[in-house]
């Protein structure tokens, strides 16, 4: 097809690419510009002396949507990255037990069991409840809300008693489980969200209903592959990337976007721009004052965000054994997240997540070596905290726990390389808003209609995908954020937006999904 309209897209994060290979297989001149020397922005790869590690995302969820972008774009997923089931899916550690989380509905009884005195009584109701959810809401998140016609939609009225309002996950998974921990067991993926569980939205507890339903991938070397492999496909389409080329800022004349000015002082003019960046670093930074009103520097601070992250990345001179997946929960679980979400302050005893993917992917280290990712939920930077003076002291605290909890006493004599990122790199290197890992909070008045809007609102020819507009954060929607956009692209040029994939909606219903083949994976 004749390419006629540029759409300039910045940066090459999940939606960014992923709106590239849509755009470029339908026709257009797609021209990418990326800062960082690599594509994936957030899911790019972090590569120390032979140690591989993803720099935020870690596993795949909903992998059927994925697999719907790569059709949609003309290609297999499979003829480009290697995907691994696991099973089980991770590991949860409270103070006194432990619990193998498995997407196999036996297995994950006979677990509950074991681990609960409550048992697995509730793991029907909320298998079977959770899905009629999942179905009625799916669709309409695949849906534009960029007008109030569009919101009031049949599909949505019909919807709204699965919203359950004003109820919270944690809330609403008592219709199932009584024991607080139990309840944590199903709840904790509000975190993926960077939220509460007790603020978190009960239509979010779809989200570990998807994960025992079709089970969670690991892509082989890394989900950073899924980036590369888009770069590759858009490349096939005539797509032209710029690593290593940031964007100073949009082009605008009035209120509409004409193209984007480099940091070199180069302008590149486009038909559409697609806006990959942080939502708000994007409205505060790429944006002159005074343009944007609704999303103004001052109404931006009145937003609600997600909480941030404290990174470090271990490579390790030996290997220990310890599942690709591990959650080590807080003693005091519910003061911990008082602190990150309310006092934004730091917790003396707090939760952390450990990958440890080496031993089911053992491209990621040297042979005989281990590459440990260790993520602690933190306060975003309204806090105020100085992490310039705090990070050494906490990257100390954060091994003495991780030594603790693991057992692992030689950890600090093997770290052969590491390296840390704070949530003030996360502002600062990363251009993440106010160190909000995971964007914009998604309580309900900032979601749907009330999220900024795919063809974005304040400024014409300008398209968001990413965390920072609906669907929202998490990989499986950040993909559908990108064909959103490309969709109202497609239509405002009127270019056709057929392909020979099938209709998003379908997808999950398909029973062939719900049953991966499983593969054991872990060291425990």
């Amino acid at each position: 097809m004749q390419q006629t309209k540029h759409i300039v897209i910045v940066g090459a994060g999940p939606g960014g690419l992923t709106a590239g290979m849509l755009l470029a297989k339908r026709g257009f001149k797609v021209t990418l510009f990326e800062k960082n020397p690599e594509v994936g922005g957030r899911n790019r790869p972090l590569r120390l002396d032979g140690f591989t590690f993803d720099t935020g995302p870690t596993f795949l969820m909903m992998k059927f949507v994925l697999e719907q972008m790569f059709e949609e774009a003309g290609r297999r997923l499979d003829d480009y990255v290697q995907t691994v089931p696991l099973d089980p899916m991770y590991r949860l550690k409270f103070d006194d037990r432990e619990l193998l989380v498995s997407s196999d509905a036996e297995t994950m009884r006979r677990e509950l069991r074991q681990a609960f005195p409550e048992g697995d009584a509730g793991l029907d109701a909320f298998l079977a409840k959770e899905e009629k959810r999942f179905h009625k809401l799916y669709g309409c998140i695949q849906r534009d809300y960029s007008s109030l016609g569009k919101f009031l939609s049949l599909d949505l009225i019909r919807a709204l008693p699965y919203l359950s309002l004003p109820n919270s996950v944690f809330s609403n998974l008592g219709s199932y489980f009584s024991e607080e921990k139990l309840r944590l067991t199903f709840s904790f993926q509000s975190k993926y969200l960077g939220m509460s569980p007790w603020e978190c939205p009960a239509l979010f507890t779809m989200l570990p209903f998807v994960e025992h339903k079709y089970g969670i991938f690991h892509v082989m070397g890394g989900l950073n592959r899924i980036s590369s492999a888009m770069a590759e496909v858009i490349g096939e389409h005539g797509g032209e990337m710029h690593t290593g080329t940031a964007v100073q800022s949009l082009d605008i004349d009035g209120r509409a976007v004409k193209g984007v000015i480099l940091e070199s002082g180069e302008r590149t003019s486009a038909d559409a721009v697609v806006v990959n960046a942080d939502f708000g670093y994007a409205m505060s930074k790429l944006v002159e004052p005074g343009v944007l009103r609704k999303y103004s520097p001052e109404r931006l601070e009145k937003k609600a965000f997600s909480c941030s992250t404290f990174m470090l990345y271990l490579g390790l001179k030996k290997q220990y054994p310890l599942d690709h997946h591990t959650i080590f929960f807080a003693g005091d679980y519910q003061t911990n997240i008082r602190n990150i979400f309310s006092d934004l302050t730091l917790s003396e005893d707090f939760s952390f997540y450990i990958q440890n993917a080496a031993v089911t992917d053992p491209s990621l280290a040297p042979q005989g070596k281990s590459a440990l990712y260790i993520l602690v939920p933190m306060p975003n930077n309204r806090s105020g905290i100085d992490w310039e003076q705090e990070k050494q002291v906490f990257r100390d605290r954060a091994l003495d726990t991780v030594i603790r909890r693991t057992g692992f006493t030689d950890l600090r004599e093997n770290i052969e390389v590491e390296h840390m990122l704070s949530p003030g790199e996360w502002e600062t290197a990363e251009n993440v808003y106010r160190g909000a890992t995971f964007n914009l909070s998604h309580k309900f008045s900032q979601l749907l209609y009330w999220r900024p809007h795919n063809e974005f609102e304040e400024l014409r020819n300008c398209y968001l995908v990413g965390g920072g507009t609906h669907p929202g954060s998490g990989l499986p929607t950040i993909y559908v954020s990108a064909k959103l956009s490309s969709d109202l692209i497609c239509k405002k040029f009127g270019m056709p937006r057929t392909s020979a994939a099938r209709p998003m909606a379908t997808v999950a219903a398909d029973p062939t999904l719900a049953a991966p083949q499983r593969r054991k994976t872990g060291a425990g």
